[in-house]
């Protein structure tokens, strides 16, 4: 799981080069599919990923609002500023923590109980599946999108 948390952080970073090649109402532009614009899906990926790492240390969810992140600097600091605290519990993952098990309530109010292991990995297809609709939309733009090949990246 490591190998693809170093994977997602390392295409997130092309991405954010990326897009700073790309005028800013592009970025803002509002797209279908994803959160509604290429900023708000980035400023998610970060979000939804310090949340649930949060969850699973124990630790309260910070509500982050995408207003006081609505630049492309800003959001790239809220990504590195985050990865700060999600980094050192991904890379102490050991194989004891697959299935320990996490409970709460949902947003709607109903509970939820997952294993560690399987929040892991939804966060991880959680931003994939984001940074795909990245590169559909970079293809509408008539630009080349960030590669999204593991192989050559020398992550293990």
């Amino acid at each position: 799981m490591i190998t693809l948390f170093r994977y997602n952080w390392q295409v997130r970073d092309e991405w954010f080069a990326w897009c700073r090649e790309v005028p800013e109402e592009e970025l803002t532009r509002q797209r279908v599919g994803g959160v509604g614009s290429i900023l708000k899906t980035i400023f998610h990926i970060v979000d939804v990923e310090q949340s649930w790492i949060r969850a699973l240390q124990g630790k309260p969810d910070i509500e982050y609002s995408f207003e006081s992140y609505s630049t492309l600097a800003r959001v790239m600091e809220l990504s590195r500023h985050c990865r700060a605290h999600v980094e050192p519990f991904v890379m102490n993952w050991r194989p004891d923590m697959e299935h320990r098990v996490l409970t709460g309530t949902k947003h709607d109010g109903t509970p939820f109980s997952y294993t560690y292991g399987e929040v892991l990995r939804h966060v991880i297809a959680h931003e994939i599946h984001h940074t795909g609709q990245l590169s559909v939309w970079a293809r509408e733009m008539g630009r080349a999108p960030v590669s999204a090949n593991l192989v050559g990246r020398r992550l293990v």
